[in-house]
């Protein structure tokens, strides 16, 4: 169950993720990594790995999206 929590999480994050991967809107990344946290977090609590995977992928995408854009752009 929680798997499935975690999954969704990291779903509404990718969406946000890609989103926000267009031109101005990088600062959107501080708030879509903090989500992907929790889907991490409960990705980590359950006993299969696809959830926490995704949530992982959503996270280095967003850390280096803000690296390269200066931490907003």
């Amino acid at each position: 169950m929680l798997n499935l929590a975690s999954l969704a999480v990291g779903v509404v994050a990718f969406f946000l993720a890609i989103f926000a991967f267009f031109p101005f809107l990088g600062w959107a990344y501080w708030l879509i990594i903090p989500i992907a946290l929790v889907g991490l977090l409960l990705g980590i609590l359950s006993s299969k790995n696809s959830g926490r995977n995704l949530n992982l992928i959503v996270i280095v995408v967003g850390v280096v999206r803000l690296m390269l854009g200066g931490g907003f752009i």
